[in-house]
């Protein structure tokens, strides 16, 4: 069961040292942060650079596991060693840089291999909010995604390898009330006006001769009238057709009395959110007919709300989700406006209210505690229940043996995808030809690297095959470059890899906006970066 987020209490002293990132997250999201415990498996560069980000962050503890030692070539692509800590343990040198970073973090380290950790103790990881695998092979993989679904700890796979990386996301379900779109139509119901702001529009007479409260009517009031005044001639319907918006749109034009009557202007642009469909979106309607939105006692507060949603639009919402009870500036007279945020307020409250008790009911239906989820989280689910967001992730293994073969054909034909797909095939590829050989292709040890590489354009149509594309081959410069690459990991490389392995871990614990899905694969030979859903 899910625990319920509280209201968080911050410090003025941390509120001025977070003072940029909670512009963007918030108090709950940095309460989040705060008591999260992130788990990083090898601190190499790639590993390195995506626990600092975290630990600047002001993460809530951090243990580091890596059984090595620091080398002199580490001194060239890991800022967090330094040539005194030649010959110390790794693990134990990030960890106490990190440390110097943000010392409100609690950190600690494990010196321990952690491939021989995911074999020999599992249960390890159940103590963590997440775990960051960095430079995994396939095997340790797959090993440690089943340990930490079944843990239900997030797992976040990054990698790079030369001038070439990806980041995966593994997750049961990942459930987001606060998405965050960049691009969201404001909730104004300019189509589906209720009672109140009926009301209130008709108090309002369009054909005033006062020029200057003409020029002050609010353009919500010129919509609503004029949507209701189109209705009336069209059989109840709003404009759908190209040619009908278009006669709408002029309609708008025509009240207009003179060019410098900004509201009308407004009205004009405003009018697309009068075409916009009534109800909620098909993907809010598959939310809350998943088979979760059946809850139990064991459900998680953000089904329990769903569930109540369901609920709200087949009844007093009829067909709406809760009104978000926002305005936009607009041109208008200081008391319009005024009149029309209490309405749209007091619209927002009714349906909170609503959907308060339905919750309850819920809760204590199922046999849980009625007042278990806050009136804070209910209020922020209201007000983004137009932008719900669930993600759900396949296993590893599931993506590794049984990949949707119309994608992996799709990639491979594309050229806009086909060296990401190369790329991933061939991170794949390295780790059977280490397994046989005990050495990752072009690493030096006095081999030819050209023997290496026809050995890898041996074992790629193999995973190839298996993957379910007989017939196809990648070509052989690609095969070339990760010879040459030598599993080197390059800082530039590392950091950016690391950098959205952190960015995707603050999208996870936060809870808000919206993680990536598939894998992440970075081409540094190009320059671009796709995601893979395979």
């Amino acid at each position: 069961m899910e625990k319920d987020e509280q209201e968080p209490t911050m410090s003025e002293p941390t509120k001025t040292k977070y003072d940029r990132q909670l512009r963007i997250w918030g108090e709950v999201g940095q309460a989040a942060l705060e008591n999260a415990s992130i788990c990083l498996l090898n601190c190499g560069p790639t590993g390195s650079e995506a626990l600092k980000n975290l630990v600047l962050g002001g993460i809530g503890s951090i243990t580091v596991v890596d059984g090595s030692k620091v080398e002199i070539g580490d001194l060239g692509n890991n800022f967090m060693v330094d040539k005194k800590s030649v010959g110390e343990s790794k693990a134990k040198t990030v960890c106490a840089f990190l440390q110097e970073l943000n010392d409100a973090v609690r950190a600690n380290f494990v010196e321990e291999n952690p491939d021989s950790l995911i074999l020999t103790d599992p249960s390890f990881f159940s103590q963590f909010t997440l775990v960051i695998a960095t430079q995994l092979v396939e095997d340790s993989m797959v090993k440690l995604d089943r340990i930490c679904r079944e843990a239900n700890v997030m797992l976040v796979f990054a990698r790079s390898y030369g001038l070439t990386g990806l980041v995966r996301i593994s997750v049961k379900e990942h459930t987001i009330i606060d998405s965050k779109p960049d691009h969201f139509l404001d909730d104004l119901r300019l189509n589906n006006p209720w009672p109140e702001l009926k009301r209130f529009v008709e108090t309002i007479d369009l054909k005033t001769p006062d020029p200057i409260a003409y020029k002050h009517i609010p353009y919500v009031v010129i919509l609503v009238k004029m949507a209701d005044e189109w209705a009336k001639t069209h059989s109840s319907n709003l404009p759908s057709t190209r040619e009908e918006k278009r006669e709408f749109k002029d309609l708008v034009k025509s009240k207009m009395v003179s060019m410098d009557e900004d509201n009308y202007k407004e009205a004009v642009e405003a009018t697309f959110k009068v075409f916009a469909p009534r109800g909620i979106s098909k993907e809010i309607q598959e939310i809350i007919d998943d088979r979760y939105a059946e809850v139990g006692s064991n459900s998680s507060a953000f089904w329990v709300m769903v569930a109540a949603l369901k609920e709200f639009v087949s009844n007093e919402g009829d067909g709406e989700a809760p009104l978000e009870g926002s305005m936009p500036d607009m041109t208008s007279s200081t008391e319009h406006y005024i009149n029309l945020q209490k309405i749209y307020h007091t619209k927002a409250e009714d349906d909170c209210l609503s959907m308060e008790q339905r919750v309850k009911d819920i809760l204590a239906k199922v046999g849980r505690d009625p007042s278990s989820i806050s009136k804070q989280t209910i209020k922020s689910f209201c007000k983004n229940a137009r932008k719900l967001k669930v993600c759900r992730y396949r296993m590893i293994e599931d993506e590794f043996s049984n990949p949707s073969v119309t994608e992996l054909q799709k990639c491979l034909a594309s050229q806009d995808y086909s060296s990401a797909i190369g790329f991933y095939i061939l991170l794949r590829a390295v780790d059977r030809f280490a397994a046989t050989y005990n050495k990752f292709p072009g690493q030096f040890d006095g081999g030819d690297i050209e023997e290496d590489a026809s050995r890898l354009r041996t074992i790629a149509p193999s995973v190839i095959n298996e993957m379910g594309c007989d017939g196809y081959e990648l070509p052989e410069e690609l095969c070339n470059e990760m010879c040459r690459f030598g599993a080197a990991e390059l800082h530039v490389v590392a950091a950016f890899i690391g950098g959205i392995a952190s960015q995707e871990v603050i999208k996870l614990i936060t809870k808000q906006f919206v993680p990536m899905l598939g894998t992440f694969v970075f081409n540094g030979i190009d320059h671009n970066s796709q995601s893979l859903t395979l």
